[in-house]
């Protein structure tokens, strides 16, 4: 792989996978403005996702340890399909009803974040990842990324289908 290629991956990993894991941060530990597992929590329960906490759970860690693989470059494109699914429930449940702008709340950011991982996960981790100093080879086959992201589809919407309204 060029260097130049690799350069361009790392710089995209180390500001995607870097950002991703501190939202993962905000809603597992309350870090950097976030409301923590109990008012994500809390969240997630309006949503419809019960118990509200453990949804939470499962979003801040699939932001976090995807989020932390990416930036790290480690075992092939399990974070960026650990980023697909939460950015695709996110989309789906949050933000598909106010329309496509960031500014109002839209999908585009998490769209972009889905976009990202994706070109992070097809061109590889890059020469300047742990994947490379140790050697790893984990799901870096385009055929094993496909279906990673199939899976991150069906668990998405499973984690979606799981969704209950409020009792009235």
């Amino acid at each position: 792989m060029l260097v130049s290629v690799s350069v361009g991956i790392l710089i995209a990993r180390l500001l995607v996978g870097g950002s991703l894991a501190a939202h993962g941060a905000q809603k597992l530990f309350g870090w950097f403005g976030g409301h923590g597992l109990a008012g994500t929590g809390a969240f997630f329960e309006q949503l419809g996702f019960r118990p509200g906490t453990l949804f939470a759970l499962a979003a801040g860690l699939g932001e976090f340890v995807g989020g932390m693989l990416a930036l790290f470059g480690f075992l092939g494109a399990t974070g960026p399909a650990l980023i697909v699914l939460v950015m695709l429930v996110a989309i789906f449940t949050v933000h598909i009803s106010k329309g496509f702008f960031a500014a109002n709340g839209g999908w585009e950011l998490p769209a972009m974040n889905v976009a990202a991982v994706l070109a992070i996960a097809f061109a590889t981790n890059g020469l300047y990842s742990l994947d490379a100093a140790f050697g790893v080879h984990f799901l870096t086959n385009p055929v094993q990324i496909w279906m990673a992201r199939a899976a991150a589809v069906v668990l998405a919407l499973l984690s979606m289908g799981a969704r209950r309204p409020a009792a009235r």
